[in-house]
């Protein structure tokens, strides 16, 4: 059975391309999705991706796919807010690694902690898209050692 891995973007998000270019990038969610999902097909994995504005569909959304293996998380703003968010992930069985393009920790003082933090696997912030495909190969090792 191949391995599904989940991607799962919070709010504003989907607006990446546009968005703040300077601190976000120009690449578009679409063209990020899509550029995960090849690579995840190419270490034998299916991602299943996901972006909401609105925290409760996050949640149905995660609910829905409690089977999956691995869950990939920029989960924006709820990264400081999103107390049922972290409910809903504390009971997600599989690996779960919390990504965010800009560094947080460089920025405004609120964003300098995350309610989530505590019921992640992983985190890793600043290294722009490329944290995506770094948090994707740290899943595939894990995956492929039976770890996840």
């Amino acid at each position: 059975m191949t391995p599904r891995i989940l991607l799962v973007h919070g709010p504003n998000l989907g607006r990446l391309g546009s968005r703040r270019p300077e601190v976000y990038g120009n690449t578009t969610l679409p063209e990020l999705e899509e550029s995960l999902r090849r690579r995840a097909g190419g270490l034998g994995a299916e991602l299943c991706c996901f972006q909401s504005d609105v925290e409760g569909e996050i949640i149905r959304f995660v609910d829905a796919h409690r089977d999956a293996k691995c869950l990939i998380l920029n989960p924006g703003a709820l990264m400081m807010s999103g107390w049922c968010l972290r409910d809903c992930l504390e009971d997600f069985r599989g690996l779960k690694i919390e990504v965010h393009i800009s560094q947080v920790f460089a920025r405004e003082s609120f964003r300098h902690s995350s309610v989530l933090a505590g019921v992640m696997d992983g985190f890793i912030c600043g290294l722009g898209l490329d944290g995506y495909h770094l948090a994707l190969d740290a899943v595939s090792r894990r995956l492929a050692a039976g770890r996840a």
